[in-house]
C-alpha cells in the first residue's frame, strides 16, 4: 500500500464522508500504486510531477490496467472527469501526508486536473419532459408498479434531488406541507419541497401499499423485495427513464439527472433566483446554478431581443 494509505482512508471515514466515497478513494489511490509498482517501478517517495504527467497519459490510454492491476486487452476511456476525480484523490492524500507533518515527494498543488470539456447543456423540452414523467400508465402492466414510477418521477422533477437521495428517502421525511429534509452530497443538509401534483400521486401510491416498510419507494420483485429495509435500486429507475424515453420518440438523452437539470432549467426560465436554485439543489457554489440559468436557450433568446442594441 501507500505510505499512511490505512490512516488516510480512516480520516475521511472519521469525517463523516459516505462509504462511497471512501470506497473511491481507496480504488483511486490503488490505481496509482499499481501504476508506481507496475508501469514505472518506482516508489512513492520517487516520484516527481514528471511522474503526475505519466500518471495522466496512463489514464488516458485505452492500456491501463484496472483498478486491481489486471491487465485487459482494452479497457473504456475515461472520462475527463472520472480523471480528475482520480487525480483529486491523489492530490487530497498529499494533503493529508503534509497535514500530518509526513514526508510528501511532491505538493499537492503540482497535481493539475484536465481540462474539462464544455458541451452545449442539453434538455428535452418541457413538454416531452412532462410526457415521459406521467409515461408509466402507458408502458406499465401492474397498477403498484404504475403508481410507484410515476411517484417517483414526479418527486425527482418536483424536487430536482440526485436520484441518490431520492432512493434513500423514507416515508417520515415528508411532512404535511410536503417539505422534506435531505441528507445529499458531502453530507450537505437542506430543504426540497413538493408540488401539489407530486405529492397527491405520492399519497396515491402509499394508500396502495399495505406494508410497513421504512423506505419510501420499494421493489416488487427481486431477492430482497421481502427485506424490510429493501429499496429501490438506481439502476433500476435508470433502465425505465431510458426504456420510457425510447418508447415516447424523445431523442434528446434523458436520464434521473437530466429530471434535475430540466429542474433547474425551467425554474430559470421562469426568472427563478439563481441563489434559490442554489439552495434547492445543494451546490455550495453559485457558478453551477448560474450555468443552468444560460443553458436555457429560450432564456438565451429572452435576453438576446431584450438587450441587443440594435433590437429596433
Amino acid at each position: 500500500m501507500l505510505p499512511y494509505q490505512d490512516d488516510f482512508l480512516l480520516s475521511i471515514k472519521t469525517n463523516n464522508y459516505s462509504p462511497e466515497t471512501i470506497y473511491n478513494y481507496e480504488r483511486d489511490l490503488e490505481v496509482f500504486r499499481h501504476f508506481l509498482a507496475r508501469d514505472l517501478g518506482i516508489s512513492f517517495s520517487e516520484i516527481t510531477k514528471r511522474t503526475i504527467e505519466l500518471y495522466k497519459a496512463y489514464l488516458i490510454s485505452r492500456d491501463r490496467k484496472t483498478p486491481k492491476g489486471v491487465e485487459k486487452k482494452s479497457v473504456p476511456r475515461l472520462s475527463a472527469g472520472s480523471i480528475n476525480r482520480m487525480l483529486s484523490s491523489l492530490r487530497r492524500y498529499l494533503k493529508y501526508m503534509i497535514d500530518m507533518d509526513y514526508d510528501a515527494p511532491i505538493a499537492p498543488e503540482a497535481i493539475k486536473l484536465t481540462k474539462m470539456p464544455r458541451p452545449h447543456s442539453r434538455v428535452a423540452e418541457f413538454e416531452a419532459l412532462v410526457r415521459l414523467i406521467e409515461s408509466p400508465a402507458d408502458f406499465e402492466k401492474k397498477r403498484e408498479i404504475v403508481l410507484r414510477n410515476r411517484a417517483m418521477l414526479e418527486t425527482l422533477f418536483s424536487t430536482g434531488m440526485r436520484i441518490s437521495e431520492l432512493v434513500s428517502l423514507n416515508r417520515d421525511q415528508i411532512d404535511k406541507t410536503g417539505r422534506i429534509f435531505i441528507r445529499g452530497k458531502g453530507r450537505k443538509e437542506r430543504f426540497v419541497y413538493l408540488t401539489d401534483r407530486a405529492k397527491g400521486h405520492i399519497r396515491n401510491y402509499l394508500t396502495m401499499r399495505s406494508d410497513d416498510k421504512p423506505a419510501l419507494f420499494i421493489p416488487y420483485s427481486g431477492r430482497n423485495m421481502h427485506k424490510t429495509d429493501a429499496r429501490i435500486s438506481p439502476n433500476y429507475l435508470q433502465m425505465k427513464i431510458k426504456q420510457y424515453r425510447m418508447s415516447l420518440g424523445i431523442n434528446v438523452p434523458t436520464s434521473a439527472h437530466s429530471l434535475r437539470h430540466g429542474f433547474a432549467t425551467y425554474l430559470a426560465e421562469q426568472g427563478a433566483n439563481p441563489a434559490a436554485i442554489q439552495i434547492l439543489l445543494g451546490h455550495e457554489s453559485l457558478h453551477t446554478p448560474t450555468r443552468y440559468v444560460h443553458a436555457s436557450d429560450k432564456y438565451a433568446e429572452r435576453t438576446h431581443r431584450q438587450f441587443h442594441p440594435l433590437k429596433k
